[in-house]
This record gives structure tokens, sequence and C-alpha cells, in this order.
């Protein structure tokens, strides 16, 4: 069984891959939708307020704190190969950074940065806004599987 300083980084990772899930989980179920249904200068308008709020320090020190203890708590796995639960933490560490981090960087804020050079009255962006919630929120639902399920292979390397 996982224990010590090791059995505390990966509690905290359940925690951090848990928390990031359910915010990209509530994005998908009731935020995107709620703003898909109004206008499109209002929902654009909302959805760039929201994407600048994000970067906030509440948000980011979960977001990138979970990637950086995710690639430590790899390092570590590797180093100490525990006789249980290795392989469910490294893939839940892979999981993480690659299906959460690295497709918020290449999929979810590119899109994000096209929305923000938009202003919200233009039909340029009302003819984006449909393309936008469509392809930002697949994207969204695929961080948002790779957070739960890295949460769950860390809670399963820990048992």
């Amino acid at each position: 069984m996982i224990n010590g300083p090791y059995f505390v980084l990966t509690v905290l990772g359940v925690l951090g891959t848990g928390l990031v899930a359910g915010v990209f989980c509530a994005f998908s179920t009731f935020v995107m939708r709620g703003l898909a249904v109004l206008p499109p200068a209002q929902g654009v308008a909302a959805m760039k307020a929201i994407n600048v709020t994000a970067v906030q320090p509440a948000f980011m020190i979960v977001f990138l704190g979970s990637a950086l203890l995710c690639a430590v708590i790899a390092v570590v796995t590797l180093v100490v190969w525990p006789e249980e639960g290795a392989v469910e933490v490294l893939l839940g560490s892979a999981l993480y950074l690659i299906g959460s981090f690295g497709v918020t960087v290449v999929a979810n804020v590119p899109r994000n940065n096209a929305l923000l050079e938009l202003d919200a009255g233009t039909p340029e962006a009302a003819a984006y806004w449909p393309t936008y919630v469509r392809e930002w929120t697949a994207w969204n639902h695929v961080r948002m599987i790779a957070s739960a399920a890295a949460a769950v292979l860390y809670v399963l390397g820990l048992t």
C-alpha cells in the first residue's frame, strides 16, 4: 500500500484532479448550455468575461497546481515504484496531464483566444458563437472525463 509522503501526494492528487473535474463538469452540464441559449452577443460577452476571470489565482492554483502535482507524482512513482498502485497512479497522472492540461492548451485556450478577439455584438461573433460552443464544450467533456478518471485512478492506486 502507498504510505508516507507519497500517500499525501497521491491524496492531494485526488483532491486536485477531482476539484478540476467538478469545475469542468459544471461547464459541460449547465454553464455552456445556459450560455448557448442566450442571444449570441450576450453569450459571447458572458463567455469572454468568464475566460478573463478564470485566469485568476483561485482557479489557476488548483488547475496548474494539479498539473504540477501530477508530474511530481509520476516522477516519484517511477523512482519509488511501490509494490501496489504504481500503474494506476501513473495512468492517473498521464490522463490529467494529457487529457486535462494538454487538451486545455491545444483545444480550449485557442478557442478562448479567438473568441476574445471578437466584439460581442458583431456578425462575426454571432457566426462564430455556435461553433465555439459546440467545439469548446466537446473538448471540455474530454477534460472533465480525463480529470475525473485521474482522480479515480489515484484512489485505486491508494487501495
